[in-house]
């Protein structure tokens, strides 16, 4: 927002100093191009440049459509309740596939770990989702998997309602998941942990698990690398997106 501040400053300007009357779409033009060379200049990711530049010539074809305020507050409302803290976490909601919960199966602890009481199965491991999402991971893994307990805990609203209604009509006792920060979960208690994040909190994740998962566990992080930790294990999965998991034993 700052960028676009002096970007529109700037433009301003140079229509004052020029004398140019431009049409809004053309001046929302050059906010955004003066926005996205801002953008590059000060190191934003690639995929801020085409954001920057769209920005204000949105912000005008809106305005031109005259679409009633309402609209914009419910959507605002539910883009907030999806994404919540993402502007401070960078880590947007993603969805892995149903290719990569099958993946999953054959990285948890083997079957013939445990035992029964009172002929009810007991869970021989604890598997934790950070950044549940939607709960897909932990109900398919809860079904395909009774063997384990699988929790999940996820700090985006929506998200979580979501996955805590899946687990709760679903019928799954092996299953639950928790509202807040995966930065407060002690990992002390779990024998395999799943992240979906980003490149972003990575090292921070890896700081805490060499800090708190005990020897013998297993981290799971799907896509994104821990920067100069080599995993000792790859799984590639033929999903649409090409998507790999990385497995380092603790």
């Amino acid at each position: 927002m700052l960028l676009q501040f002096a970007a529109f400053v700037l433009a301003l300007a140079s229509v004052i100093l020029t004398g140019l009357q431009p049409a809004p779409l053309t001046f929302a033009l050059l906010c955004g191009l003066l926005a996205a060379a801002f953008s590059h200049f000060f190191g934003l990711a690639r995929w801020w440049l085409p954001i920057q530049l769209m920005f204000a010539p949105a912000l005008v074809l809106m305005l031109a459509l005259n679409i009633r305020p309402d609209f914009f507050l419910a959507a605002f409302l539910i883009l907030l309740a999806v994404y919540w803290s993402t502007f401070r976490t960078q880590v947007p909601l993603y969805l892995s596939s149903r290719k990569v919960w099958r993946a999953l199966e054959t990285l948890l602890p083997s079957h013939a770990s445990g035992a029964e009481a009172g002929g009810k199965e007991v869970p021989r491991f604890r598997f934790i989702d950070l950044g549940s999402g939607l709960g897909g991971v932990l109900t398919h893994l809860a079904r395909t998997r009774p063997d384990g307990h699988y929790s999940g805990v996820e700090s985006a609203p929506l998200p979580f309602l979501w996955s805590w209604l899946r687990i709760k009509l679903g019928g799954h006792p092996n299953c639950d998941v928790h509202w807040g920060s995966i930065w407060d979960k002690d990992l002390a208690q779990y024998d395999a942990v799943f992240a979906y994040l980003s490149p972003v909190p990575m090292e921070r994740l890896w700081r805490k698990a060499c800090a708190e998962m005990r020897p013998g566990t297993v981290l799971i992080s799907s896509t994104f690398a821990v920067p100069e930790q080599t995993p000792h294990e790859t799984v590639e999965v033929d999903d649409l997106h090409r998507s790999t998991l990385l497995v380092w034993r603790m």
